[in-house]
């Protein structure tokens, strides 16, 4: 298979090169490892609310994705999921990419948009085994929050996540247990105003400093047995479901043997057109790393935007970089499908 641009993450950004790419006359491939397009805004925190896209003043992650593919509609590009970039080799100006189920893309430029790049869920180290009950009874995400409304739900953890959840779910007439190992929050303080003002209301219930020691069943959750820090009690509750907020293992993978500049887990990028050390490779969005860089999903558009009028360069050397407002230009007009009525 042959790409002007190999997008390696089909999240927001990822998503957003298509369009960018598309504007130019370029083509786009993306692959990621996930079964869906829309990267951690699809795969963890779907219902979320997204408040700060320009000119959109509230969406869900989901729907800020749906419209990103909307979006994208009318340019033609290949989306190849669950596959993982495995290596990559350079032939002259070409790059040759190669994933772990042997799909080969080759392209003149790579624009890697992995966010946070691969991610596993922190579990808690118990001695019982619990694998039984993960994915219908344990979850580390929520995909569709109707599942709990109505059920008893525990929640684990204290950063923005796991506040963020409490609040959301008891809206939706979830009855909410947060635990936490202390009586402190890593979240947004205005977040964790609002679930003490739920406990006080008793419309949740708040347990601290508490830290999980077993969990008892295995087709269903019989019990949870926790354990108080402070005055070393047992107590037991009963839960629907069990949430873990614990975070993110975040990896590099691959990544880290492919000779990059990096600075700890990131990428090291210019600001000129957001290019890697290695000439035709690309990072952009969360994955990046340089002065002022700031992880918002509005940045990594910006940073795409600027890394496409590179690429083009590569794949049309000595040619202008064709430029045209959205707004007035007849050929993108053409492209997008758009005609005044």
């Amino acid at each position: 298979m042959k790409t002007d641009i190999l997008v390696i993450g089909a999240g927001p950004v990822g998503l957003f090169t298509v369009f960018e790419a598309g504007i130019l006359g370029l083509k786009c491939t993306l692959i990621d490892n996930l079964d869906k397009p829309g990267g951690q805004c699809a795969e963890l925190y779907p219902d979320k609310p997204i408040f700060d896209i320009p000119g959109v003043p509230y969406q869900t992650a989901q729907e800020h994705v749906d419209a990103l593919l909307k979006q994208i509609e009318p340019f033609d590009y290949d989306l190849i999921l669950n596959e993982r970039v495995e290596s990559i080799s350079k032939k002259d100006d070409v790059w040759l990419v190669t994933t772990n189920k042997g799909s080969r893309v080759e392209t003149p430029n790579i624009f890697i948009a992995a966010g946070a790049g691969s991610f596993e869920p922190i579990k808690p180290n118990l001695e019982r085994d619990y694998s039984s009950l993960e994915g219908n009874k344990i979850f580390y995400a929520i995909k569709d929050k109707t599942l709990f409304k109505d059920k008893k739900v525990a929640i684990f953890g204290g950063g923005d996540s796991a506040l963020d959840w409490t609040v959301e779910l008891q809206k939706v007439g979830a009855e909410v247990s947060l635990v936490h190992r202390r009586d402190a929050f890593r979240g947004a303080p205005d977040t964790e105003i609002s679930v003490r003002k739920l406990n006080e209301e008793r419309k949740i219930e708040l347990l601290t400093p508490f830290i999980i020691k077993d969990i008892v069943g295995n087709k269903n959750i019989d019990s949870i047995k926790l354990f108080n820090t402070g005055t070393k009690e047992e107590l037991d509750i009963n839960a629907d479901y069990i949430l873990f907020f614990y975070g993110l293992n975040k990896k590099l993978g691959p990544i880290n043997d492919w000779n990059l500049e990096l600075s700890g887990n990131k990428i090291q990028v210019n600001t000129e057109n957001f290019e890697t050390d290695k000439e035709g490779i690309f990072a952009v969005g969360d994955i990046n790393t340089y002065p002022g860089k700031l992880n918002l999903i509005l940045s990594g558009f910006h940073e795409t935007t600027l890394a496409v009028q590179k690429a083009f360069n590569r794949v049309y050397p000595g040619e202008r970089v064709p430029f045209g407002y959205t707004t007035s230009s007849k050929k993108i007009h053409e492209k997008l499908g758009y005609s005044e009525k």
